[in-house]
Formats: C-alpha cells, sequence, structure tokens
C-alpha cells in the first residue's frame, strides 16, 4: 500500500474544510428565502464562486444543508444534484415563485450573509 504524499493530504484537508465551510453556510438560508452561489462565495471572503458550486453538488447532508436554496446571481435556479424539476418543487414548496426556471421577485426572497471570515 503507497503512503499519500503530506502535500495531497493538505490538499485533501482544504478542500474538505473549504466544502464544509460552504456547507455550513448554505445551512443559514431561512426557509422562504434563497441565496446565490456568489453571496455564499462573498460571505467566506473569496471569489470561488465555481468551487461553492461544486462543494453545493458534493452535498452529503442534504435536506440538512439546503442546497436547492442556492441560485445563480441573476435569478435562474442554477443546478442541482436532483435535477431541476426536483429543484423547483422544494422552492416552490417553501414559498418561493418561479416563472421559465427563474425565480420572481428575486430581491424580495434574496438572503445575504454577514461576512464569516
Amino acid at each position: 500500500m503507497q503512503k499519500e504524499s503530506k502535500s495531497k493530504r493538505n490538499k485533501k484537508e482544504e478542500k474538505v474544510s473549504f466544502n464544509q465551510s460552504v456547507w455550513n453556510t448554505c445551512k443559514k438560508i431561512p426557509k422562504g428565502k434563497v441565496s446565490t452561489y456568489k453571496e455564499i462565495a462573498k460571505a467566506l471572503n473569496t471569489k470561488a464562486y465555481r468551487a461553492v458550486g461544486n462543494a453545493l453538488n458534493r452535498n452529503p447532508h442534504w435536506p440538512i444543508v439546503p442546497c436547492h436554496r442556492v441560485i445563480n446571481s441573476d435569478g435562474k435556479l442554477g443546478g442541482f444534484a436532483s435535477g431541476p424539476k426536483r429543484k423547483i418543487k422544494l422552492l416552490k414548496s417553501e414559498g418561493i415563485n418561479i416563472k421559465d426556471d427563474k425565480i420572481i421577485d428575486f430581491n424580495k426572497v434574496l438572503f445575504k450573509f454577514d461576512r464569516l471570515i
């Protein structure tokens, strides 16, 4: 069995730590609100919006971590591991209005975080 190098372990730990930070931040989005990949990144003091999306795509804690509440900055739904129909159904069940895969009254339901770091 080959030993894992120290630098590989550190990179894995950093990635897990970043992902965990994303999931912890996402848990703060209240029911009936949505936030964006960009807002989560800003709260974590980074511009790694795509990395936020990747972390949410690997979310093992759903529904405790409500990743379906995270959308694109333009109000479009963005991705969801269980598919767009499921994301729409979940958001509508929480009182979010959607038309043509876009949030209606986006600014009224947008949740912004205080900076966490």
